[in-house]
């Protein structure tokens, strides 16, 4: 419990703010991302965003793995699992409410598919052990934070020879999103919160381009308020001095050259696709990850016919401008009334990570920002 509150002492969150507010050049405004979908739920529960200035702004990026699933991928799962009914499609409890363009998979249960919520990839793998006369399937979801778990669960398949487990492969990859968000027009960045889990994985090192080709600090942060409170600090003292770097303010978990056992399983699993789709910022070249060839024999994509269409979001649901930091949940159209994590419209409001659910069960429903109460 101790080391939980040293993370939320609030003198050093006063302290933390003051410094923040020393280092802002009065007349600029200052325009942070904060990558990952955890850094948003943790800026909005504990109020974080309340011990900036006003001139700190921070914005939503696109690190929560659900909330950047098209369309297309759920309707592609949910026809995997309605016209083969020896199928058992299993997926993370968020993925279940999801919606498609033929509703979410709490839907296709309904309508008599055998669809299955599982905590981690091996829940999936004993589902098959389990039932030896039918196919199951892991719909795998999630940044490298979540893959190597997928890969070492594949790798246990092909060792004990279980030939009725295969995975849907949806992981996609943390840097070509953020170039593609450095590389759009509509917004203009300061600088990064970097991503806490993923880099538990990759490291920092990866991340070197953004100061090198783009004159933008980034610092890898942790999830409680004071790790969130210190990176930003951090980043304003780099603005403030000049400097664009890559800077670890969660050196106790994130090493520096990333998780090596893991990195070297991914890339015997996993090779990357050429393409892939991602809600909001479009295709993205060599975004995701696909079964390598040693592991093909287990690629759903290729044991089952995978419609591939690709479906356009609804047209009142504007994920699409949250997920890349143009608009903020509250100014979404729907947000709050029709679009709900009771009757959810897009994917933001579903997912545990994603920036409207966090708008929504933290109060923030409004431009207005709160009296800070320190």
């Amino acid at each position: 419990m101790r080391f939980v509150d040293e993370y939320r002492d609030p003198d050093l969150a006063r302290a933390l703010s003051a410094k923040i507010s020393t280092l802002a050049e009065p007349g600029r405004h200052y325009k942070l991302m904060e990558v990952c979908g955890g850094h948003t739920h943790a800026i909005y529960r504990f109020g974080v965003h309340d011990f900036l200035p006003e001139t700190v702004e921070l914005v939503h990026g696109p690190g929560c793995p659900v909330c950047v699933i098209p369309m297309g991928r759920v309707d592609d799962g949910m026809a995997i699992a309605e016209r083969n009914p020896d199928v058992i499609l299993t997926c993370f409890g968020d993925m279940m409410r999801v919606p498609g363009s033929n509703g979410s998979f709490l839907d296709g249960n309904a309508r008599g598919a055998d669809i299955r919520m599982v905590y981690s990839p091996l829940d999936a793998l004993r589902i098959a052990r389990q039932n030896p006369d039918r196919q199951v399937i892991f719909y795998a979801i999630g940044f490298e934070t979540t893959a190597p778990s997928t890969a070492l669960t594949l790798v246990r398949a092909k060792r004990e020879g279980i030939t009725n487990f295969s995975v849907f492969c949806n992981h996609v990859t943390i840097i070509p999103a953020i170039k593609a968000i450095l590389d759009s027009p509509d917004l203009r960045l300061d600088a990064f919160v970097g991503p806490g889990h993923v880099s538990t994985v990759i490291g920092c090192r990866p991340y070197e381009f953004i100061p090198r080709d783009h004159g933008k600090p980034l610092v890898c942060a942790g999830f409680e308020p004071l790790d969130v409170l210190q990176a930003i600090e951090m980043i304003m003292r780099q603005l403030a001095d000049g400097r664009a770097e890559v800077e670890n303010q969660y050196a106790r978990i994130v090493p520096w050259d990333g998780n090596r056992q893991a990195l070297a399983t991914m890339a015997d699993v996993f090779e990357l696709r050429p393409y892939f789709e991602w809600r909001g910022l479009g295709f993205i070249s060599h975004s995701a990850l696909k079964l390598s060839q040693r592991y093909a024999d287990f690629d759903t994509e290729l044991r089952y016919d995978v419609p591939g269409v690709r479906v356009a979001d609804p047209k009142s649901c504007q994920c699409g401008e949250v997920l890349k930091g143009v608009l903020k949940p509250w100014e979404c159209k729907v947000f709050g009334t029709a679009c709900t994590p009771e009757t959810p419209i897009g994917t933001c409001m579903v997912s545990s990570e994603g920036a409207c659910a966090a708008y929504y069960n933290y109060g923030r429903y409004a431009k207005k920002r709160l009296p800070l109460h320190v």
